[in-house]
C-alpha cells in the first residue's frame, strides 16, 4: 500500500501581516485586514511547497476542499481525494484534520501559521505527523519548514521509504495571544506538541527569548548609532526588543512588534503598514533598513515583520539593509545560519550570502544569510 498525505490550507493565514495587524485571529480583524487591502498569502505560499512536492505513483493525496486545499492542490497538477466541508474556520480545519487522521494519511501538510498548527494539532494530537508551511504572521512553533520549498523536498523525502527517510521527533506548537500582541505584550502560551520530520536545516527550531549577557553591548551600539545617523536620511527599524532598543536610543519608545521609520531624529511612521512604508521610502529614497534576527529561528525577513517586504527590501537595497543582534543570540542558532523568506525568489537571491551582523560597537559577526 502506498503512502498518503493530507493536505490543509488555511487561506486567511498571513493576512494581517503587511497591513500592519500581527495576525488575523477573530473575524473583525480580518475584516480590517481585508478592508486596508490585505490579500491571500497561504495559497500561493502552498503551491510553491506543493511544485517541490514529488510524489510516487501508489502515493494518493487527500486534500480540502476548495481554498482549504483542493484548489491548489488541482493548480500543481495533483489529483486529490476531498475530504470534509466548510469554508476556512478553525472548526473546519480540525474536521478536516480529523478525517485525513481516520482515513490514514501518513503526513498532514498545512499551510498556515501557529493558529493552525494549533487546530490541526487538536484534531490529530501525536498520531499523525505534521509539517507546516509558513504562511502565518508570528510562527512561534517548531513544526514549520524553514521556506515552502522546503516543505515539499522535506515532505517528498519523508513519503518515500529507504535509509534517507527523515525519522520522526517531538515538537512544541506555541501560540501568542493576538489581541496582547497588538497591544505591545509578548505573551506565549505552549498548546501542546505534534510529530513532525527530523529534517535538520530545513525545519526552524521554536523562538527563543532574547539572553540578557547581549543587553550592554547592544545598548551601546544604539547610541553610538542614534548619535552618528545621518539627519536627513530615512531610517526603517523593524520589530523585537533588540530593535527597540535603538527606537529608545534616538529618543521614542516605538512599536515593540511593529515597523516604525524614523527621519531627523523623530519617528515620521509608527507600526506602519507595508504601503505606508513604501510611500516613506518613495519619499526618501535613500533608506536604510535596521532589522534583528528572531532568536533561535534566525529569521532575518519573514517571520512577524512581513511589512518590511520584498519591495520595500528592495528600493533599499542590500547595501542599506544592517542587521544587529547580540553575540549569545547568534552562537545559540543550531545551525549557525540566517534565514530569509521574503517571498520573492528574486529578492532572496539577492540577500543570500554573508553579511555583517553588528553585536557591538566596532564589532562585527560574519553570518550566513540562507533561503
Amino acid at each position: 500500500m502506498g503512502r498518503r498525505l493530507g493536505i490543509i490550507v488555511n487561506p486567511i493565514a498571513g493576512m494581517g501581516g503587511r497591513v500592519g495587524l500581527k495576525g488575523t485571529d477573530g473575524a473583525d480583524i480580518l475584516g480590517r485586514a481585508r478592508a486596508l487591502g490585505a490579500e491571500p498569502q497561504a495559497p500561493a505560499r502552498c503551491l510553491r511547497a506543493l511544485r517541490r512536492l514529488e510524489c510516487d505513483a501508489d502515493c494518493e493525496v487527500l486534500a480540502g476542499p476548495g481554498i482549504m486545499g483542493a484548489d491548489v492542490a488541482a493548480a500543481a497538477g495533483i489529483d486529490a481525494r476531498v475530504v470534509g466541508s466548510g469554508t476556512a474556520s478553525a472548526e473546519d480545519t480540525r474536521e478536516i484534520a480529523t478525517r485525513m487522521a481516520a482515513a490514514g494519511v501518513d503526513l498532514i501538510l498545512f499551510a498556515g501559521g501557529d493558529g493552525t498548527a494549533r487546530d490541526v494539532v487538536a484534531a490529530v494530537g501525536l498520531g499523525v505527523p505534521i509539517l507546516g508551511v509558513p504562511t502565518g504572521v508570528k510562527m512561534q512553533s517548531a513544526v514549520f519548514a524553514t521556506s515552502p520549498e522546503a516543505a515539499g523536498a522535506i515532505a517528498t523525502t519523508f513519503l518515500r521509504d529507504g535509509p534517507r527517510r527523515p525519522r520522526l521527533r517531538e515538537a512544541e506548537v506555541m501560540d501568542l495571544d493576538e489581541a496582547a500582541f497588538r497591544q505591545g505584550q509578548v505573551i506565549a502560551r505552549l498548546f501542546g506538541t505534534a510529530m513532525v520530520p527530523q529534517a535538520g536545516h530545513g525545519l526552524q527550531s521554536a523562538k527563543a527569548p532574547a539572553m540578557a549577557d547581549d543587553e550592554d553591548a547592544l545598548d551601546a551600539l544604539a547610541r553610538r548609532l542614534a548619535r552618528e545617523w545621518p539627519a536627513d536620511r530615512l531610517l526603517v527599524l523593524g520589530c523585537g526588543t533588540t530593535t527597540r532598543r535603538f527606537k529608545r536610543a534616538m529618543g521614542f519608545d516605538g512599536s515593540l512588534l511593529g515597523v516604525d521609520a524614523v527621519l531627523g531624529g523623530r519617528p515620521v511612521a509608527l507600526d506602519v503598514s507595508e504601503q505606508g512604508l513604501l510611500q516613506q521610502m518613495q519619499a526618501h529614497p535613500n533608506a536604510a533598513i535596521l532589522v534583528s534576527p528572531t532568536g533561535g529561528q534566525g529569521f532575518v525577513f519573514g517571520r512577524g515583520n512581513q511589512q518590511i517586504s520584498a519591495e520595500a527590501i528592495g528600493r533599499a537595497g542590500r547595501a542599506n539593509i544592517m542587521v544587529v543582534a547580540g553575540a549569545r543570540k547568534l552562537l545559540g542558532l543550531d545551525p549557525c545560519v540566517l534565514h530569509i523568506d521574503t517571498g520573492e525568489a528574486a529578492v532572496d537571491a539577492m540577500l543570500a550570502g554573508h553579511v555583517p551582523v553588528h553585536t557591538a560597537p566596532g564589532r562585527q559577526m560574519m553570518m550566513k544569510l540562507v533561503t
